[in-house]
């Protein structure tokens, strides 16, 4: 089981990665307002969990276990954001709400709003 926390910086390198060519502490550090210290200590347990590798250069890279959790929570954030602005919430309330529910809702529950968004898109 891996903890919110967690799922957040995966989920992060993985948005990262799509924007720049190489992903490092800082930029996760810059995107989230964590200090660098706390990010270092993130990804020394991503490191140790092999959900991350990093290079001599300091460049992050998400491992295949990695990307299955990063492409899980990613999946979840922009379903639900988007359903949820469909639905008329205001869109910084959404992302804010999206980020909170899609690490605990379960994977029957998001499989069946998924279902149902999908139907009625």
């Amino acid at each position: 089981m891996i903890n919110e926390s967690a799922e957040n910086y995966l989920e992060t390198i993985l948005v990262l990665s799509k924007q720049l060519p190489v992903v490092r502490a800082v930029d996760i550090s810059n995107e989230l307002g964590f200090k660098k210290s706390s990010v270092s200590i993130a990804m020394k347990n991503l490191r140790e969990k092999n959900h991350i590798t990093v290079t001599d250069a300091g460049f992050i890279y998400l491992t295949d276990s990695g990307k299955e959790i990063a492409d899980m929570i990613y999946e979840r954030h922009q379903l639900l954001s988007s359903w949820l602005m469909q639905l008329g919430v205001d869109e910084e309330i959404a992302l804010e709400d999206a980020c909170k529910i899609e690490h605990v809702i379960s994977k029957e529950s998001f499989d069946a709003i998924k279902k149902h968004v999908n139907i009625s898109l």
